[in-house]
């Protein structure tokens, strides 16, 4: 029996990095079925104005 034991190649910080983009986008679609698309595209267009003036 080999003394090393394989590694995984996910590393916890990947793991967490790629839950938290899975739980923005999950939310952003139900936001998004609940609120339909124009109050959706709304809150996008008010945010890039309020960024960039």
């Amino acid at each position: 029996m080999p003394d090393i034991v394989a590694r995984s190649h996910l590393s916890i910080p990947v793991l967490a990095t790629a839950a938290v983009v899975a739980l923005a986008l999950i939310g952003t679609v139900l936001l998004w079925a609940h609120y339909g698309t124009t109050v959706f595209f709304e809150t996008i267009r008010v945010g890039f104005s309020a960024c960039f003036g």
